[in-house]
C-alpha cells in the first residue's frame, strides 16, 4: 500500500491492514545501505539438505547473485482508465486459463467506491476478457486474491474498509462531493457500516459464472489462502475487525465454505504484532514445510520482509526473522522444479518491482531480479505470480503511473534463464 507516515506510532489504517492515503510520507525512511540479499543455491537442497538446515537465513552469509533472467515483455493489461484499479492476484487454473481479480471501479487509492473485479485470459496473457464485478458491497472492497482449489473450486478473496470515512469524510474532505455522500449513505448509519466490515471469500463452483454470497474467512490477507497438499486450505493473514486483530492462519477443510481460526504466529521480541505485521502470503514447500512472509513495519526491519515457517501443517510457527530483503508485500510460488519464487514492490528508487529466488525452500534467497524499475513513485506493487506451461512467467502489479489518469494493472511476461 504506497506511502505511510514516519510516526513511530502506526496509524489505525496500518494497524486495520489498509494502505494510508497517498499523500502521506513514507513510513520507513530510505536507506541506501541497506541491500543485504541471502544466498541462493540449487535445489537438490530443496528434497534432501534443506530439512536439515536451520530455519532462519544466516547472518552475514556472502549472498549469491541473481539468477539471470530474462523480461519479454511489460504491458498495461487495464482496460478502464476512468477508473484506479489496486491490488491484483493472478492465479492459473487446471485448465491453462489465466484469472486475476483485483479492487476496482475506484476513484483513487483510498474512496468508497471500490469492488471485487475479474478478468480471464485463455492465451497466456496475451489477451484479457473485458472486466466483470464480482462483489460490490455497500462499503469499500479492497484488495483481492483467488485461488483454483484441487476440486475446480475458485476461491476470490476480499476486505470491507471505513478508512475512506475514517481519513476524508471524518476530517472535512470530500464533504462536498456527492458521489462520495451518497456512496456512503448506501446503508443507514455508522452502526450498519460497522457491521459490514469483514474479512471475505467468494466461491463458485461452475468456473466462475456463478458466485456464492460471501463467506467470512476470519483472516485476511491481499493474495488470499493456498492449497496444502493435505487437501486443506490454509489462509495466513490478520483477523482485521476483532479485538485483538490476531495475526495467524485461518483454515478450511470442506474447499474454503466455512473458516476456523487455526493458531497464531508468534511475536518477535520487541515487535507490535497488532499494529506492524501485515499483508501475509504462504506457500507449502516440497518437503511439507509452510514458509509465509510478512509485510514488516517495526522499528527492527522497517520496511522489510520476516518470514516464519511451519513443519506441522500450520499448527505452531517459528517466530518471525528477516531475510534481509528490502520490499513488501510479498507473493510466494513453488515453481515446478520446486524452488520458491517471491515477488515483492520496491518502494524506493529505482520504483518497480523485484524478484528472489530460493533453492533451500525459504532458507536463503537470491539477490532480486528487476521486473520493473520504473515507478514515478511508491504507489505500486503487490505483484503476484503464475508459471506457464513452457516454465515462463507472468507477474501481474498495480501501478499509479505519470501518463494514466489512475493506477493501471500493469504485466510482465518473462523466464529464469537455465544456468
Amino acid at each position: 500500500m504506497a506511502n505511510a507516515c514516519p510516526e513511530a506510532k502506526p496509524y489505525p489504517y496500518m494497524v486495520a491492514g489498509l494502505p494510508p492515503p497517498p499523500e502521506f510520507p513514507m513510513m520507513f525512511p530510505v536507506n541506501p545501505n541497506s541491500h543485504s540479499s541471502p544466498l541462493s543455491r540449487r535445489r537438490f537442497l530443496a528434497h534432501s539438505g534443506a530439512a536439515a538446515l536451520s530455519t532462519l537465513a544466516i547472518p552475514g552469509a556472502a549472498f549469491a547473485a541473481a539468477p539471470s533472467a530474462t523480461i519479454h515483455e511489460t504491458k498495461i493489461i487495464s482496460q478502464q482508465p476512468e477508473y484506479y484499479h489496486g491490488w491484483p492476484t493472478i492465479c492459473r487454473r487446471k485448465n491453462g486459463e489465466l484469472m486475476l481479480t483485483w479492487s476496482g471501479r475506484r476513484e483513487e487509492h483510498v474512496c468508497p467506491f471500490g469492488t471485487v473485479e475479474m478478468m480471464q485470459s485463455r492465451d497466456n496473457g496475451k489477451s484479457w476478457t473485458f472486466p466483470r464485478t464480482l462483489l460490490d458491497s455497500a462499503i469499500d472492497d479492497r484488495d483481492s486474491g483467488c485461488l483454483e482449489t484441487a476440486k475446480g473450486s475458485l476461491i476470490v478473496t476480499t476486505f470491507t474498509s471505513l478508512a475512506y470515512d475514517d481519513y476524508y469524510l471524518k476530517k472535512g474532505k470530500h464533504t462536498e462531493d456527492p458521489k462520495w455522500l451518497a456512496a456512503h449513505a448506501r446503508l443507514p448509519d455508522d452502526a450498519a457500516r460497522a457491521a459490514d466490515l469483514g474479512e471475505w471469500a467468494i466461491r463458485s463452483t461452475d468456473g466462475g459464472v456463478t458466485w456464492s454470497a460471501r463467506i467470512d474467512t476470519i483472516a485476511n490477507s491481499p493474495h488470499g489462502p493456498i492449497q496444502l497438499a493435505d487437501g486443506r486450505l490454509l489462509y495466513p493473514g490478520k483477523a482485521l475487525w476483532e479485538d485483538g486483530k490476531r495475526v495467524g492462519v485461518s483454515v478450511s477443510e470442506d474447499d474454503g465454505k466455512t473458516w476456523q481460526w487455526l493458531a497464531d504466529i508468534p511475536t518477535r521480541e520487541g515487535d507490535d504484532a497488532t499494529g506492524s505485521y501485515h499483508e501475509l502470503h504462504g506457500v507449502e514447500c516440497a518437503s511439507g514445510k509452510i514458509v509465509v512472509q510478512i509485510r514488516n513495519h517495526n522499528a527492527a526491519n522497517k520496511g522489510e520482509t520476516l518470514q516464519t515457517e511451519s513443519t506441522d501443517g500450520g499448527k505452531t510457527w517459528s517466530v518471525p526473522h528477516p531475510i534481509g530483503v528490502w520490499g513488501l508485500p510479498s507473493h510466494l510460488l513453488r515453481l515446478a522444479d520446486d524452488r520458491l519464487l517471491m515477488t515483492y514492490g520496491h518502494r524506493r528508487k529505482p520504483f518497480g518491482n523485484q524478484a528472489r529466488v530460493s533453492s533451500d525452500e525459504g532458507v536463503t534467497w537470491s539477490e532480486p531480479v528487476t521486473l520493473s524499475d520504473d515507478g514515478v513513485g511508491g504507489d505500486l506493487g503487490y505483484p503476484s505470480t503464475v508459471q506457464l506451461d513452457d516454465g515462463s512467467l507472468v507477474t501481474v502489479w498495480y501501478e499509479n503511473m505519470a501518463d494514466s489518469p489512475r493506477a493501471v494493472l500493469r504485466q510482465a511476461h518473462w523466464s529464469l534463464n537455465a544456468e
